[in-house]
């Protein structure tokens, strides 16, 4: 027997039908232009799309729902020749999940009423929501400050004699010049990184197990403890399984964050809270910076360990907020409790700054997305469901954005002050360039939130690597030259502007991406599998970086842009035919248009064209329907 496959329209991806005739009468009339398509005349404002979001029921075998075109009058059902009515053809996903019917009337409300919500509106709803995802984002600002410590380390005169060998081993004593090798660098910062990794999976499973606030907590107090470690390395040895261990709530740390923010945040605010997660990343550098800098004449050995000791600074006080902090109501929605979920949505906002917001009607929209994903996928929640139908191609997407911070020469502004002494600053001037360096970054984080509102995601983040990639291959041609303070300077200032041009586009626009691009019931693991994916390529980035850049190495300098020059070109080539634009679509008009397999360059294009042009099939169906999708393909 068929099997009927349903799915929910959002609003302004398809109009184009007629609708009840009390809403006809309360609306206006609707005709049919002579070009087939549908216009209304309304007798008073126009109504927003999303009031006209219905369902409708359609067949394609046992285990794949597809989208017909709706039909508006009852007619006979081929299946058994019953007649169905009106109500059976608006409301047929009620037949396949039950309780829909009635969630639909509250998740159409709650679609519309994000659609209407303003920056400003929503921050005057949401500011108990934003204080606790800024608070969850706290923890990338330790995490920022931990990894510099190391990577600033490696230009620390007292941290080299502690832990590396000497250069000229044959030099007088006092005259010795200590350096990491570069198998140690790499070794102390793949160290971390693989850390991450197992820590990262962890996060998909604790997550979806406990919840983020039981997750959080317990990975702080990991991190508490293993800070001493660190703090007591009394060789290379230890400060390697240092890194090791705290590498594991580094790496759920990366994500939690992330996905805590996309789900308690409202469309209108939800990049801002996300991006902001690269916010925090430049921080904590900039703290780890500034905490070498005013140490750099120390030649005691608490120059390095009271960084490390600082780590308890970030790690104490955020567990402490974290033991307060609510639970994410969609993960509540997912494990069924829904009564919890609206609880905690409560503690989120501030209902007396808006007497329109309906709590009931939000978690019904949160339940309905999460039953339709359900029906749309199975139920399934694993790793394996990750790469399954269309959430393999949500899977990519989210892995190759976060590939491409690795890959487009942000390595370069990780070995900041590394690469300013190797072009010939002293350690001094290093560390107070790297400091502007970030600093500018800072300014260009703020300035993307901007950016992100009238250009889009895809657009910036696509501009920032074509900008990226021109100041590369000017980097690298100075390179080329011979070293003089002319050189020096003029390649510590490219790295500046590279550095901003990345946080202004690449760097913040990666993490809203990849915070709503996954369907809602794999965000975590989706997440989890692209930050996997960036740390894999991290590990050869960190491999081969020291070695461009150490002079006991390659001793490339400036010419090891080159490289990422090559780097950026084929990840720029991927974004261009791959990656879509999700701005303002929330995330069922996602699922929709993924099923559909709408086109990455057309993602936004055809979210508009349908809002005119109709309900169409998910499969390729005959008539107007399939004439008007097949361009978007």
């Amino acid at each position: 027997m068929a099997y009927s496959g349903v799915i929910y329209a959002p609003y302004g991806l398809f109009l184009g039908y007629k609708i009840h005739k009390d809403d006809t009468k309360r609306r206006g009339s609707i005709n049919r232009d002579p070009g087939g398509l549908e216009s209304s005349t309304v007798s008073t404002d126009k109504p927003h799309p999303s009031e006209f979001l219905e369902f409708v029921t359609a067949t394609d075998g046992p285990h794949r729902p597809r989208l017909q075109p709706l039909k508006t009058q009852g007619g006979n059902d081929p299946q058994d020749g019953r007649t169905r009515s009106n109500d059976d053809l608006f409301h047929g996903l009620s037949a396949a999940i039950p309780g829909l019917r009635r969630l639909s009337v509250e998740a159409r409300a709650a679609t519309k009423a994000e659609h209407a919500m303003t920056f400003m509106r929503g921050c005057r709803l949401y500011p108990k929501a934003i204080a606790w995802s800024l608070l969850l984002s706290m923890t990338i600002v330790m995490e920022g400050y931990d990894l510099t410590l190391i990577n600033s380390f490696f230009a620390f005169p007292v941290f080299r004699r502690s832990y590396g060998e000497p250069l000229h081993p044959d030099a007088p004593p006092g005259q010795q010049d200590f350096q990491i090798s570069p198998a140690w660098q790499s070794g102390l910062t793949n160290a971390a990184v693989c850390g991450e990794i197992i820590g990262l999976f962890f996060n998909g499973f604790l997550t979806d197990r406990f919840g983020y606030h039981k997750t959080m907590v317990g990975t702080l107090i990991w991190m508490a403890l293993f800070v001493f470690l660190a703090f007591f390395a009394v060789n290379i040895q230890m400060l390697l399984a240092a890194q090791v261990l705290c590498g594991l709530p580094w790496g759920i740390f990366q994500t939690l964050s992330t996905t805590y923010a996309a789900e308690v945040m409202p469309v209108a605010l939800r990049a801002y809270l996300t991006s902001n997660v690269n916010m925090c990343w430049l921080i904590g550098q900039i703290c780890g910076v500034g905490v070498i800098r005013g140490l750099v004449h120390n030649d005691s050995e608490w120059s390095y360990r009271i960084p490390f000791g600082l780590q308890w600074g970030f790690a104490v006080p955020i567990l402490i907020g974290v033991l307060f902090a609510p639970e994410s109501p969609w993960w509540l929605v997912r494990h069924e409790k829904i009564n919890e979920a609206k609880r905690s949505l409560l503690r989120l906002t501030t209902r007396d700054s808006d007497p329109d917001f309906n709590a009931d009607e939000t978690v019904a929209m949160m339940q309905h997305t999460n039953e339709v994903e359900k029906y749309l996928n199975g139920g399934g929640l694993s790793y394996l469901d990750c790469f399954k139908g269309s959430d393999l191609r949500r899977t990519e997407i989210c892995s190759m954005v976060w590939i491409t911070q690795a890959l487009c020469g942000s390595a370069m502004t990780g070995y900041a002050a590394y690469f300013y002494e190797q072009a010939g600053f002293n350690t001094a001037n290093s560390f107070n360039l790297a400091i502007g360096m970030y600093a500018g970054a800072i300014t260009a984080g703020v300035l993307a939130w901007f950016g992100m509102r009238h250009l889009g995601r895809r657009t910036l983040y696509i501009a920032g690597l074509v900008i990226s990639l021109i100041i590369l291959l000017i980097t690298g041609v100075i390179g080329t030259f011979r070293q003089t303070d002319g050189t020096s300077w003029a390649l510590g200032s490219l790295i500046i502007v590279l550095t901003f041009v990345y946080d202004f586009t690449v760097g913040p626009v990666c993490y809203v991406l990849v915070a709503e691009i996954p369907s809602s019931r794999l965000r975590v693991k989706t997440v989890v599998l692209a930050r996997v994916a960036y740390n894999v390529v991290s590990v050869v980035t960190n491999v081969i970086t020291p070695r461009m850049l150490n002079p006991s190495a390659w001793d490339w300098k400036g010419k090891s842009c080159f490289f990422y020059a090559g780097t950026t070109i084929l990840c720029l080539v991927w974004c261009w035919f791959r990656l879509p634009e999700p701005m303002g679509l929330t995330y069922m008009e996602l699922d929709i248009l993924f099923e559909k397999k709408a086109k990455a360059r057309k993602f936004r294009e055809f979210q508009v064209n349908l809002a005119s042009t109709g309900y169409f099939s998910l499969s390729n169906s005959q008539g107007r329907s399939d004439s008007a999708w097949r361009g978007y393909q």
